[in-house]
This record gives structure tokens, C-alpha cells and sequence, in this order.
């Protein structure tokens, strides 16, 4: 196991301890006029985004290290070692002038990776894959740093403010976040708002649900989705635990992500970001009522559980029954796929809370 170092503070402990460089990993770091800290073996040392000076990268090549520069003149930073947080992907932002969202990072990101097309040139296409592989690494740190099981809800970006749906939703969310589950959602509007909104103010869901109401659905354009920023924003929710992470994706970047979430692992690959979802979803996945991408994570989720491709079987829940199972009729296939398997006992259709959240209590104290 490699070990990564993100900042000059650790560097120097590392190197003050005795300790080479060898299949160390370097991450933005700026090692100009550090030549002493790279005097030492660096075979299989791996610099990505590092700056060097012209001296520091001829000693850093002789010592066996393999470097990776930046990728200059893109909206975001190709090698990160965090996930984003609202302030970050929102920075800029002025709730006063609603258009001013197009100014923000997460604006331009997305207007910058439109331009690149569905097929990038192999440069932004490696900017993109690597970015993206930083995420997945930052979000398995963070998940790795958390004592609560993490639980996915899924369901879709449609669902208003002002609906009965996502005040339900916002009460999922106080139940899962009563019950210290770290909750996972897909980082846009709709379920994927209400449900963190819910885990972090459980005893202010009617005011906030009156507050959010003001403006209850994004709209095409920057000054539409800037004033629903620019409610959500005007709520004050405390910061704290239970985690909530939005796991949302430039692909469908029209979407714009929610600012309830306490950190967002946002992609530009809309495959990878599902199928990472689902898989760090060790606590179980529920499922709200959501349109076709809902009943695709579903059946790719079920697909994971049917084989433990990933770890043993986890809780699928289906919340709503009438929806599951007359609506849209996923929840009887998936029962009898599972028939006679590991699965079929975390498998639970329900319009009850409470009973979904003793099932996931119940799996993850197994």
C-alpha cells in the first residue's frame, strides 16, 4: 500500500523521521526550493500535480520518480485529495443576483466539459478520468473515517419543494439520521435534497420544509437554479453528524447539485459515479419512487447482491408500495430473482419508515 502525502507539513515529518521516498505518493505539493526533502531514494515515488522547479524534476527523475504534472488551463483541479464542499462548488455565488451562479466553479465546470462533447480529445479525457479516480479515492478515505454504516437513498430529481413527497422524504431522512446511519444520496434536487436536509435538522423539518417551499423547483438557466440555490442556501442547517454526502455528476450537470449535503463526490462519468454509489453503500440501499435512471440503479444494485460482487448481499428497501409494485413493478422481479439466495431476506417492500430503518439496524448489527 502506497502512502500518499497531501501537504509539506506531513512531507517534512515523513523525511524528518528517517524515512525515504520509495512508492511514496506526492499530491499538489509545491517542492520548489524543497531540493533537501527530495535528497533521498525515490524509486517507484509517484508526483502527480506537483510544482517543481527545473533542478528539484532533474533530481526527482534521477531518484527513480515517475512525475505527473498538472494539466494547465482547466476549471478544476485534475488531483484532488478531497471531496468538494457546497462553499466550493458554489464559490462566487451572490443569492442577490440569482445569474451569478453561472460564475460559480460548478457552473463552469459543467459549461467546460459540454464543450469537450461526449468524446474529449485523449487530454481532457485523461483530465476527466483522473479527476474522477481522486473522488473515488477521497470518498473511500472519508467513508473509511466514519463509525456509522452508510446507507443510499435513491430517487428522483423531479419531486418539488412544496410536494407531500419531499416532506416525506426530508422525514426518511431525520429517521436514518436519528438511527446514526451515514447517508449517500445522488447529490441533485428532489429526494436526493430532501432526505440530507431531513438528517441534519430532524426537528425543524416543518419550518424548513415552508422555508424551502419558496421556491420549489429548479428551472432551465442560471438565474432559475440560482434562485433555488438561493433558498436552500438562506436555510440554516446544523453542521454535524450524522455524515451526508451527495454523489452527483457533470454528465447530468443541468442538474445542480444540492447545498444540504456536507460534502459532494462529484464526477464527470455519470457510469462511474453509479456504480460507485451502489457499491459504498455497505449499509443498504432505499429506494424511493424515481423515474428510469432509479430503476436502472435497482436492477444494478440487485445485479451486485445477486452475485456478491462486492461484499455479502445488503438491504434493497422499496418505499412505496403501490409505486413498486403496481407502478413500476421492479420490486416483484428483484424478490424473485432473489428467491432461494443470501439476498432474499434484506429484500423489503414497505410504506412504513420505521420498519425499513429496523432493517437496515438489523443488517447492520449482523
Amino acid at each position: 500500500m502506497r502512502t500518499e502525502i497531501t501537504d509539506l507539513a506531513t512531507l517534512r515529518e515523513h523525511r524528518a523521521a528517517g524515512l525515504d521516498l520509495r512508492d511514496v505518493v506526492l499530491i499538489g505539493l509545491d517542492l520548489t526550493g524543497e531540493d533537501d526533502l527530495l535528497r533521498t531514494a525515490m524509486d517507484g515515488a509517484v508526483l502527480l500535480g506537483c510544482e517543481l522547479s527545473s533542478r528539484t524534476r532533474r533530481q526527482a527523475e534521477a531518484a527513480g520518480a515517475l512525475i505527473f504534472p498538472d494539466i494547465p488551463d482547466l476549471p478544476y483541479r485534475v488531483y484532488r485529495t478531497t471531496l468538494y464542499t457546497p462553499a466550493e462548488l458554489f464559490a462566487g455565488f451572490d443569492p442577490a443576483r440569482p445569474e451569478s451562479y453561472a460564475d460559480t466553479p460548478d457552473a463552469r465546470i459543467y459549461q467546460h466539459s459540454r464543450e469537450q462533447g461526449r468524446l474529449p480529445d485523449p487530454l481532457h479525457a485523461l483530465a476527466e478520468r483522473l479527476h474522477d479516480h481522486s473522488i473515488t479515492s477521497a470518498l473511500g478515505e472519508t467513508l473509511a473515517a466514519q463509525s456509522n454504516p452508510p446507507v443510499a437513498v435513491m430517487g428522483g430529481h423531479a419531486l418539488a419543494r412544496d410536494s407531500a413527497g419531499y416532506l416525506a422524504a426530508m422525514r426518511l431522512g431525520a429517521a436514518l439520521g436519528r438511527a446514526g446511519f451515514t447517508v449517500l444520496t445522488g447529490g441533485g434536487p428532489g429526494a436526493m435534497e430532501a432526505v440530507p436536509y431531513g438528517v441534519r435538522a430532524p426537528d425543524h423539518i416543518d419550518e424548513l420544509h415552508a422555508e424551502l417551499a419558496k421556491a420549489p423547483r429548479f428551472g432551465e438557466g442560471a438565474g432559475e437554479i440560482g434562485r433555488w440555490l438561493a433558498a436552500g442556501l438562506a436555510c440554516e442547517v446544523p453542521d454535524s453528524q450524522p455524515l451526508t454526502i451527495g454523489i452527483p455528476t457533470w454528465f447530468y450537470g443541468h442538474e445542480p447539485p444540492n447545498p444540504a449535503c456536507h460534502w459532494h463526490a462529484k464526477y464527470f462519468a455519470n457510469s462511474v459515479r453509479e456504480d460507485g454509489l451502489l457499491t459504498v453503500a455497505t449499509g443498504g440501499v432505499l429506494y424511493t419512487p424515481g423515474s428510469a435512471g432509479t430503476v436502472q440503479e435497482v436492477f444494478q444494485d440487485y445485479t451486485q447482491n445477486h452475485y456478491m460482487s462486492v461484499g455479502p448481499a445488503a438491504p434493497m428497501v422499496f418505499l412505496d408500495k403501490d409505486f413498486w409494485t403496481s407502478d413500476v413493478p421492479a420490486a416483484p422481479l428483484v424478490q424473485q430473482l432473489a428467491r432461494g439466495r443470501d439476498a432474499e431476506q434484506w429484500i423489503l417492500v414497505t410504506d412504513d419508515v420505521d420498519e425499513a430503518v429496523d432493517l437496515l439496524q438489523k443488517y447492520s448489527a449482523a
